[in-house]
């Protein structure tokens, strides 16, 4: 793998086919003040990277929930606000987590502190790359870096998929549950990220807020800009974030 000077750059991309770190010349702009409707997620990953970063335990952090919601757009935030602290970011695509170790190899004693990412994070059936991300999610013989955490998105809350069969093992002993083989083997994952954030839709008021902070400078007629979003979010089928946004650069 080609060297980065990690002094110079705050984010790469890991690219599997030429087995490197490409850096990332230009960034997403994307800041923490501008993610309306999950002040409760922000507040509780900002606390977590602080901690990261002052070198207090931290956990790795699971972002899942429904699309648009903002996930990936706080994880790409964090850079933005927290670089200038020594906040490090690499993307891998979840089919290169088999490289994910020997990425890890390459920046554990380095002097920054190193956010993985991993946007849209779900795995099928007969997919095994989670394994190396077990790895390094809490080591084997060899402890996790100190300096590494990973940050995921992803639409399912236990990342791979759950059937009917696999609960078909499962039984209470003393009122207590113990899960099959094939649902321990798929919560064990997920439980190895030690915080959890959870998005949903957001209401009707609060889709509106964030169509009024993109269009805070409009002069035009608000209740008219109003019911039009109002109907983009119900063609779409969602009101989000990600909705706002598109509504504003379908509108303005």
């Amino acid at each position: 793998m080609g060297t980065i000077d990690w002094n110079h750059t705050q984010a790469a991309v890991w690219r599997a086919k030429k087995q490197y770190l490409r850096p990332i010349r230009h960034l997403d702009p994307i800041q923490l003040d501008s993610l309306l409707g999950v002040e409760r997620q922000k507040s509780l990953l900002v606390r977590n990277t602080e901690r990261f970063l002052q070198g207090k335990p931290a956990n790795n952090a699971l972002l899942w929930g429904s699309r648009g919601t903002g996930k990936s757009s706080l994880i790409k935030a964090l850079l933005n606000t927290f670089s200038q602290d020594g906040l490090r970011m690499i993307e891998i695509e979840k089919e290169d987590l088999h490289n994910l170790p020997d990425i890890v190899d390459d920046i554990r004693d380095l002097p920054q502190r190193f956010i993985i990412f991993c946007d849209d994070l779900s795995f099928e059936e007969g997919e095994y790359g989670y394994k190396a991300l077990k790895s390094v999610l809490e080591g084997s013989l060899e402890l996790p870096p100190e300096n590494v955490l990973i940050y995921a998105s992803s639409n399912r809350r236990h990342l791979v998929p759950e059937k009917m069969s696999d609960n078909e093992a499962s039984k209470v002993v003393n009122t207590e549950v113990h899960y099959g083989d094939a649902i321990e083997e798929k919560i064990s994952l997920s439980d190895r990220f030690g915080l959890w954030l959870s998005f949903y839709p957001i209401s009707q008021p609060e889709y509106l807020t964030i169509i009024d902070y993109y269009f805070r400078n409009w002069i035009g007629d608000t209740t008219t800009l109003h019911q039009e979003a109002i109907r983009f979010a119900q063609s779409k089928g969602i009101r989000s974030g990600r909705t706002a946004k598109q509504f504003y650069n379908h509108y303005i």
